[in-house]
């Protein structure tokens, strides 16, 4: 878990038993904050789970009435009852939660010719601005989110 309190960002990283390995919280949790700066947030909590196909199926026909795996998941804490992961912060700071298919991540990163970190980080970053309100319902906001998340990336890699 990454806990930056004194600059009031919380970013906690559950990473599911069988990827733990493959995987450093350190790493996705920075992400998750290089994402939040890039936006101007100094204030925030999110949790970043890496689960599952089954897991984020259940989750995404429980709360969006798809019966299908898919790569990511946001749940937006502003504008819905209650969060998924109920956080330790306060409740007026928290974003929200970002839930990634570890399986599906990786599979799109071998159909798509890259590794694996990159297919995540691409994913964090698109999950992370669905919970600052970016979306990609119309032609215009796709371009938006679209050009946000190569710019960030970019800064990512660019170290």
């Amino acid at each position: 878990m990454t806990d930056h309190a004194e600059q009031a960002l919380s970013i906690e990283v559950q990473i599911d038993e069988p990827y733990r390995e493959a995987l450093s919280e350190a790493w996705l949790g920075g992400l998750v904050e290089a994402v939040l700066r890039a936006e101007g947030r100094t204030r925030g909590g999110v949790t970043l789970v890496i689960t599952g196909d089954e897991e984020i199926r259940a989750l995404n026909r429980d709360f969006l009435g798809n019966d299908a795996p898919t790569d990511v998941l946001s749940f937006p804490a502003e504008g819905s009852a209650e969060p998924f992961i109920v956080p330790e912060e306060e409740a007026a700071d928290y974003l929200g939660d970002v839930i990634i298919s570890f399986p599906t991540a990786a599979r799109q990163a071998a159909e798509q010719g890259h590794a694996i970190e990159d297919e995540l980080a691409l994913l964090v970053v698109h999950g992370c601005l669905h919970l600052l309100g970016y979306d990609h319902a119309d032609e215009e906001s796709e371009r938006q989110m679209w050009a946000r998340q190569e710019t960030i990336l970019a800064a990512w890699r660019a170290g």
